[in-house]
């Protein structure tokens, strides 16, 4: 801990990495607090992977095309959203076939990218990193996106708070209280789909399920409302990402994977304190 402090204050790359788990921590409590009451962390895994098919598209364009200005998260973003769209159009229009869609989404997200990755000249390395995380590679620019993601998705999931809310726990109140139920639901994926971005630039495409529930589902432990569920997601996850990328500076160990084992470790611990409660009484 002491090295990553000491190290902290001389070199920039450990200053973009904390300042962009910081950013994404923020929109990490509060979408994260909607996806683990709405029960939808599987269709945010369906996201999360066809990520990497936006990310292998843009960084294959930016290569063959000349476009240099096009970054792997622009192309996340992209791919994210239409994910998000299309889910949610057959959750609500055929819910017999939402997880054939979600699992052929999935399987063609990773496939694409796989092969844009493959067919990119000079083979793109920092992309692969995107599947497992590296978050000492994010760039200044990058940053910048992330933080107007994060506006973005704080803006949306407050002011729209009692619609989600709604949406979340009772539809069919919702619906008689005149609130647009499949709007509001697209809307919630959609910022779903933007969180995903943020946090596959903390722990990468295969672990960020787990740092979009863990904190919440830590967060649950304690709060009694779901204004207290975000915020005390929001700290959890900058507690996670701040420790995890210390201790994984310290121990030279992949930082991805140190967040979400700090976070699961926390987590496990909190249920089986409550499990032996249970027991108790």
């Amino acid at each position: 801990m002491n090295a990553f402090l000491h190290d902290l204050a001389r070199h920039a790359f450990l200053q973009h990495a904390l300042l962009a788990g910081l950013l994404a921590s923020v929109a990490c409590g509060v979408v994260g607090t909607y996806v683990v009451a709405r029960r939808i962390a599987y269709i945010a895994g369906a996201i999360s992977h066809c990520v990497l098919g936006g990310i292998g598209a843009a960084g294959w364009l930016s290569a063959t095309a000349g476009w240099d200005w096009l970054r792997p998260l622009h192309g996340a973003i992209l791919a994210a959203v239409a994910a998000a769209v299309v889910i949610g159009a057959v959750s609500l229009r055929a819910r017999q076939s939402e997880d054939t869609v979600i699992g052929a989404l999935w399987a063609i997200g990773m496939a694409s990218g796989i092969v844009f990755i493959a067919r990119t000249p000079g083979y793109q390395e920092d992309l692969i990193g995107y599947l497992f995380g590296n978050i000492l590679l994010v760039a200044p620019a990058d940053l910048w996106l992330v933080a107007g993601l994060d506006v973005a998705v704080l803006l949306l999931g407050l002011l729209f708070y009692h619609q989600f809310q709604a949406v979340c726990f009772d539809e069919e109140f919702a619906r008689l209280r005149g609130v647009r139920v499949e709007t509001f639901y697209l809307l919630l994926l959609v910022l779903t789909a933007l969180t995903v971005v943020l946090l596959v630039t903390v722990v990468g495409i295969v672990l960020v399920i787990a740092l979009l529930v863990l904190p919440a589902a830590v967060a649950g432990h304690f709060a009694r409302t779901l204004w207290q569920m975000m915020g005390l997601a929001a700290l959890a996850s900058a507690a996670f990402t701040t420790g995890g990328l210390a201790l994984s500076y310290g121990l030279n160990l992949p930082s991805g994977a140190v967040i979400v084992l700090l976070a699961g470790g926390v987590y496990l611990a909190l249920s089986a304190r409550g499990l032996a409660r249970w027991r108790r009484s």
